[in-house]
């Protein structure tokens, strides 16, 4: 399945969040980080509900 994430630059790095997925976000040092971070979060968030 394919989720679409929102990311945002901050002064810490980059947050990315899933809105379909509500709590569901994380943040990295990079956009790079951050969307390999969101991947992991994703598959945990899943494999909980």
């Amino acid at each position: 399945m394919n989720y679409r994430v929102n990311l945002k630059k901050t002064e810490e790095g980059v947050a990315v969040w899933c809105p379909g997925l509500v709590g569901c976000w994380s943040q990295g040092a990079n956009e790079e980080e951050a969307l390999e971070n969101i991947k992991d979060a994703i598959e945990t968030y899943l494999a909980t509900v």
